[in-house]
């Protein structure tokens, strides 16, 4: 008879986006088993790019200075990327992705490493917490859930031993973009396919980052050809001089025994070098996004629930927000300050979020590169190519529109009709449904270096009034709140406001300078709490 485990929550897959969410429930005190089928991280070299709002998971994971001490790529190599016309050295390049504009609203720095290199970080910081139980080599067969809880089987992928069962009240699936538990779950997916096979190569070459000196350095360079219909040719560094990915559309029917590869890299350089081929993966141009993330008790996180080209570098980051978001939600219920309602808003406001980075950002790009090559081609008009080809660069603003926030969720006081979307714009103003900026305060500290792992309240040292109603409230509703005092107004300054309610992943739920106002209907619906506001 197979064995049975039981914790709070059960994680089907144990890449970034599940350890994350491990991370995030073990530390809040949760018991949480991770069932991982590889062993160890898989070697392939994607999802390297980690935004600055990633990394303050990291630092909120404690294993920010690890994340750190595994970067490949030196520090002054930028992070950012440059866009090539045609090939790489065609002669015609301006930056993308500059995410250093953006560096001023986050707390922390924005990081570079390969995948497999941010999970062994996280598998170190998992093996850390007590609570965490890991079943790496062990692959989920089936998930199972009535009115109380859920069971998952799971067995070894060597098959070594007799299945297992895990029992919890939840079940999260974070195993990937062919998900056994969206699948068996019922959840279906909305699918928009560009019919284009695509390749993933790894390779090794010294002369490649010798032909690029003559580039400013950056960590990924794109190359749009004009018979490419507005696809990338994508390269990008490894670690600094050796080792690098590319992908690019190749011929249906491509296989790796079939197709010249070192050609096809030549073409996009722009000239021969040498080179070797280290890994050749083959994957469809598509979006996907699942209809729901929630089928009861069980739920979907990461590529289950959403997968998209890897242009501009948003899947894991994406994953990383829903670990977060879904995270605090499944901790407040289960510590009892919140009920089942507060688990509706992981999907109203993370799908959306989705949606929005899928269509106005990844699918943007593809459109508007496309039409800027059927419209401009230095063989037909130079001057009216190279004017076009300035003016784009310059009105580049990919990096400050891509603002995810939940203006419109049913939990933050935002502007009426609002919905949650990945388009916005960076601001230092405290903004109901928006990512909380950094402030410092009068000793020297920054808010975010006072914020819990549940709410928090920055407040003027003139609202004593307001401070004891939400302490008030908070203390008879068991809902953690850290009170921030804003002793000299910079902080009040910066977000436009005297008292703002930051949510536990550090987005403002409410903002406002009222001297009289409601702390209880306030908290009420920061979370979910629907049955007290009726």
């Amino acid at each position: 008879m197979p064995t049975k485990q039981t914790f709070d929550v059960v994680v089907v897959g144990g890449g970034p986006v599940g350890l994350g969410l491990a991370i995030e429930l073990g530390q809040r005190g949760h018991r949480v088993a991770v069932i991982e089928r590889n062993p160890s991280p898989q070697p392939i070299p994607k999802g390297q790019n980690l935004t600055q709002r990633t990394v303050e998971h990291f630092h909120f994971w404690g294993c920010e200075p690890n994340l750190r001490a595994a970067r490949v790529v030196p520090r002054e190599v930028s992070s950012g990327g440059l866009v090539c016309y045609k090939t790489l050295l065609s002669g015609y390049h301006y930056d993308w992705m500059q995410r250093s504009q953006v560096r001023p609203y986050y707390f922390c720095d924005n990081e570079r490493l390969p995948q497999y290199a941010t999970e062994r970080v996280l598998r170190e910081r998992a093996a850390q917490i007590e609570m965490i139980s890991t079943f790496y080599g062990m692959t989920a067969t089936s998930v199972t859930q009535n009115s109380s809880g859920i069971e998952v089987t799971a067995a070894n992928v060597d098959g070594s031993r007799q299945p297992q069962i895990f029992a919890a009240r939840y079940c999260v699936g974070c195993d990937g973009s062919r998900s056994m538990v969206s699948e068996v779950s019922g959840i279906t997916h909305s699918k928009s396919d560009h019919d284009k096979l695509m390749v993933l190569l790894v390779f090794r070459s010294v002369e490649l980052h010798k032909l690029l000196s003559q580039l400013p350095e950056r960590s990924v360079y794109n190359a749009l050809h004009p018979d490419l219909d507005g696809y990338w040719r994508f390269f990008g560094r490894v670690d600094h001089g050796t080792e690098w990915f590319f992908h690019a559309p190749v011929p249906a029917g491509t296989t790796k025994d079939n197709f010249d590869f070192r050609s096809l890299l030549h073409e996009a350089v722009g000239q021969p070098f040498e080179l070797d081929i280290t890994y050749v993966g083959f994957w469809d141009l598509r979006v996907a996004i699942a209809d729901t993330y929630r089928k009861d008790r069980i739920f979907i996180a990461g590529d289950a629930a959403h997968s998209h080209p890897p242009y501009g570098g948003f899947g894991i980051n994406t994953g990383f927000e829903d670990a977060r978001n879904i995270g605090w939600k499944i901790s407040a219920v289960l510590q009892g300050w919140a009920d089942e309602g507060l688990l509706e808003s992981y999907e109203s406001e993370r799908r959306p979020v989705f949606a929005s980075t899928a269509h106005d950002f990844i699918e943007a790009f593809i459109l508007e590169d496309r039409a800027f090559l059927a419209r401009f081609a230095p063989e037909k008009d130079k001057a009216e190519f190279e004017h076009a080809w300035r003016e784009r660069n310059a009105a580049s603003q990919e990096v400050m529109t891509f603002e995810p926030n939940y203006e419109g969720s049913a939990i933050v006081f935002g502007a009426p009709g609002a919905q949650p979307s990945a388009r916005g714009l960076h601001n230092y103003l405290a903004r109901a449904g928006h990512h909380l900026t950094p402030a410092r305060l009068a000793d020297g500290s920054d808010v975010y270096d006072h914020l819990g792992t549940g709410f928090a309240l920055v407040a003027t040292d003139a609202g004593a009034a307001v401070v004891h109603d939400f302490r008030t409230a908070a203390g008879t509703r068991g809902i953690p709140l850290t009170i921030i005092h804003d002793r000299d107004g910079a902080a009040r300054n910066r977000y436009g406001a005297n008292f703002v309610l930051v949510r536990p992943d550090q987005f403002v739920a409410w903002a406002g300078n009222e001297a009289s106002i409601d702390a209880g209907a306030i908290l009420d619906q920061a979370i979910g709490w629907k049955s007290r506001r009726q």
